[in-house]
């Protein structure tokens, strides 16, 4: 077919992350290895447990964040547990929310949603509980999607 294939020596893990699972234990891995810093503003009533990473900008309020785990820049997390192995991308807002082992990329916002476990969240994506009647569960879902409940 006439491309070229090269091959190249890796020094260090390397992780094939063509499937959500991988994606998320990549993560786990990178988290690993993170040293704790806070460039963020962090309330009296929150605590911080762990090594975890505060990008500046970002928000804290009556939360706990228990790493490893890091947040972007720019966040707003605000009545929220965010547990280990949990990633915030730039710019997300979490509100009344309880998440872990999980990656939520930039833009995002998740309000009033509990037990957020195992996900990879997209850009700009907006999840939150609705108050009409009945209750239930509303999708718009894309091809080739998972929703796990």
């Amino acid at each position: 077919n006439g491309y070229r294939v090269e091959a190249s020596i890796v020094k260090g893990w390397w992780k094939d992350t063509g499937k959500p699972e991988d994606i998320l234990e990549a993560n786990r891995l990178v988290l690993d290895d993170i040293q704790p810093r806070n460039e963020g503003t962090v309330d009296n009533s929150s605590k911080i447990i762990g090594r975890v990473v505060i990008e500046a900008g970002t928000k804290i309020k009556n939360s706990v964040i228990k790493g490893p785990c890091i947040i972007g820049k720019n966040c707003f997390i605000s009545n929220s547990y965010i547990g280990p192995y949990t990633s915030i991308g730039d710019s997300c807002e979490i509100v009344e929310t309880e998440i872990e082992d999980g990656i939520v990329m930039e833009g995002s916002k998740i309000i009033s949603v509990k037990g957020v476990i195992e996900s990879l969240i997209g850009r700009n994506v907006k999840i939150h509980e609705h108050t009409m009647r009945p209750k239930g569960y509303r999708f718009i879902v894309g091809d080739n999607s998972s929703i796990m409940l």
